[in-house]
Parts: structure tokens; sequence; C-alpha cells
């Protein structure tokens, strides 16, 4: 009697120990089939580029990236760039008035030329790029 309760408890043991193994098993199985495809991380922290600000742009930096989609054709009315007399027209009210109407949008300009990272200085750096002065 003796011999068939530890053969009992021998087996239950053996049972419960494939039990584990299985569940363990199929949990890495789903683990794997449930991962991330990736993973996103930003900056240096993540082995990135540092990116250092350079300064601000010049006038012609500025209208090579944000202006002379619309200013180099003379799209929707903007004034060409280095087109005197349609400039002359725009500036006839003031500098300060043509960097106003370019920083809060004129027309069918948007603000800033939907140049969001362009500072004052640089759409007014485009400006005096654009107009020759």
């Amino acid at each position: 009697m003796k011999q068939l309760k530890a053969l009992i408890l021998a087996a239950a043991a053996l049972v419960a120990a494939q039990t584990f193994a299985n569940t363990d098993a199929q949990n890495d199985k789903i683990r794997e089939r449930i991962k991330p495809v990736g993973e996103v991380c930003v900056g240096a922290d993540c082995g990135g580029a540092v990116v250092a600000a350079s300064g601000p742009r010049s006038g012609e930096e500025v209208y090579n990236t944000a202006c002379g989609a619309c200013h180099g054709a003379g799209i929707l009315g903007a004034p060409k760039n280095g087109d005197k007399a349609a400039w002359d027209d725009r500036l006839s009210k003031g500098m300060d008035q043509t960097l106003a109407n370019a920083i809060n949008g004129i027309n069918a300009m948007p603000p800033k030329g939907n140049c969001a990272t362009c500072s004052d200085d640089e759409i007014l750096g485009a400006i005096k790029f654009m107009s020759g002065r």
C-alpha cells in the first residue's frame, strides 16, 4: 500500500512538473507572438544623434526651405523672389507692417508661411532676401 501511494505521488509530481513546463513554454510562445514590432526612442538617451542648435538661419536658408515653394513661382499672388516692383508695393506700408503680415498671414499666405520653426528675425531675413533689401 505504501508503494502504491508513493507511486501515485510520484506520478502526480511528474504530471505537475510537466504541466508547469508546458505552461512556461506556452507563455514564452505567447510573449513572442505579442511582442512589439519595434520601439520608438528619441534623443541622445537612445544612442541617436544630438542635434545642436546652429543659430538663426539666414534669409536665403529660410527662403530655400520654406518660402521658395510659393515665392519662387509667384503662386496665388505671392511676390516673386527678386521682383523689385512687387516687393516695393508690399514694402510701401513699411518693413514693420510687411513683417507683421508675414508673421500673422495675409491673403493666401498662412502665418509665417507655414514655417512654424522660423523666428520673427528669420522671417524678417527672408523678406529682406526676397525683396533684395
